[in-house]
């Protein structure tokens, strides 16, 4: 008969087997998953990347030439989009835009058209994220090119007042929005005033609704021209002493105390 074998010579080379594979999928199974953290870690990173690439503002240009021929070349392709994103991140550079934004509007088939896309996304509603719009106040912009398009429009074009006079509207019924006539932020008030000035929709039967605005907003420089664009000169002249102060005031000019003695008693009248 022949021998029978030893147990433990058929079970040790088995178990040893069995120890040998277990220990390498665990040095496998680590080595996927730091392979899969590092990759992981990786897209990660390139995602945050591309975001930042994508907020990062262009670089400034170095002088008022450059300046021009930058937004002409908006201009000329009618690229309102990116004119407007090219503009909100140069407030710092406002007094040269100031003088170089009717030059180049000028370039545009359609500069009224241009400048209404262009300002779409803050007015007459402001479509951006609420966060967004606490932290960013983009009026100084709508009224920079608002301004700018007067000496470059034509006047009697019937399409382009209807869409304008349409835009008017959508701003008024969005005021209750805005937290009413008393709490609607001045940046707006203004952005709206200079609309209605500059497409020359003025109505006399809201006359008062534009003199309830210019008082909520009378600090504002440029409402002592805004305020006589609207025809107000009659409807407040009490007023008109009060915005010269707030004018002078933000000129520099010491007037405090007469400043705060017109404002008590504008506050009784109106």
């Amino acid at each position: 008969m022949g021998s029978i074998a030893d147990p433990g010579e058929l079970t040790q080379p088995s178990f040893d087997e069995f120890q040998r594979q277990t220990s390498l999928m665990t040095s496998c199974t680590l080595l996927w998953k730091e392979l899969s953290d590092h990759f992981t870690s990786l897209e990660q990173d390139l995602q945050k990347k591309f975001k930042a690439n994508d907020t990062v503002p262009e670089p400034e240009v170095d002088d008022s030439d450059g300046l021009l021929m930058k937004l002409k070349s908006f201009c000329v392709k009618m690229d309102s989009l990116g004119f407007w994103k090219f503009v909100v991140v140069r407030k710092k550079e406002l007094d040269i835009m100031r003088t170089k934004m009717p030059v180049a509007l000028g370039d545009c088939v359609d500069p009224a058209r241009f400048v209404l896309e262009a300002i779409s996304e803050v007015f007459p509603v402001d479509k951006r994220e609420v966060k967004i719009k606490r932290v960013n106040d983009l009026g100084w912009a709508c009224v920079l090119l608002l301004e700018s398009l007067i000496p470059v429009m034509d006047v009697g074009d019937a399409e382009r007042e209807g869409r304008a006079k349409e835009i008017a509207e959508t701003w008024k019924k969005s005021l209750e929005e805005m937290g009413g006539i008393e709490n609607v932020k001045t940046p707006d008030v203004h952005t709206f005033l200079q609309h209605l000035v500059t497409f020359g929709i003025v109505k006399k039967e809201d006359v008062e609704l534009y003199r309830k605005l210019v008082v909520g907003s009378a600090w504002r420089k440029q409402m002592p021209k805004l305020a006589v664009s609207l025809g107000l000169g009659d409807k407040m002249p009490g007023m008109f002493p009060f915005l010269l102060i707030c004018f002078l005031l933000d000129k520099g000019f010491v007037v405090s105390s007469l400043y705060l003695e017109h404002h008590r008693r504008l506050e009784k009248e109106h």
